[in-house]
């Protein structure tokens, strides 16, 4: 007896034999040779849900060329190279994923220091407007006139809350260091 290799998906089927082929309902295939094929590739992948995956895309193309396989010597073994080849083909990108990630450094960034959690401290206790206004102005580098164009106020009600923020800034963050000093 000899074995044929499965068609490639993109070859034309084989010459026929001179032979008609019997045509084969699309369900009954799919019923004959789902579980024989599943039972392969977990043997192949050790994963029984994995195979069951494997086996149902490889199925599911076979349904999509179904007029054109079904002229095949031999439609299983089709299918069964579709699977295989995904199986082979998850494992290439795992593989590479994991060598990807082996070739990465790890980067240590020291936590916050003493001053950035006082600092983060003092602002959450500032009225949300005043947070904010201070936020945009110093971190952001905003004007003050794109501040009150953001929020929708006068420039006047942003230098006041800039104003008042930085007050009770500074208020918090000189009795935090004079609790310190005590300690």
């Amino acid at each position: 007896m000899q074995l044929s290799t499965p068609p490639r998906l993109d070859e034309s089927p084989p010459p026929s034999s001179g032979r008609e082929v019997p045509e084969i309902n699309f369900d009954e295939f799919y019923q004959i040779h789902f579980r024989t094929l599943t039972v392969q590739l977990c043997a192949y992948t050790g994963d029984m849900g994995h195979a069951q995956d494997l086996v149902q895309e490889a199925f599911c193309r076979a349904f999509a060329r179904w007029q054109k396989i079904v002229r095949y010597e031999d439609p299983v073994a089709w299918v069964r190279r579709v699977a295989w080849n995904l199986a082979t083909s998850r494992w290439r990108r795992l593989r590479t994923a994991q060598l990807f990630l082996r070739r990465q450094r790890e980067e240590h960034v020291p936590g916050p220091g003493p001053d950035r959690v006082a600092l983060e401290a003092a602002l959450a206790l500032l009225p949300p407007k005043q947070r904010r206004a201070v936020v945009l102005h110093h971190l952001a580098d905003m004007p003050i006139s794109e501040i009150a164009r953001q929020e929708g106020v006068a420039e006047g009600t942003v230098k006041s809350w800039l104003h008042r923020g930085r007050a009770a800034l500074a208020a918090h963050l000189t009795e935090r260091n004079e609790e310190t000093r005590r300690d």
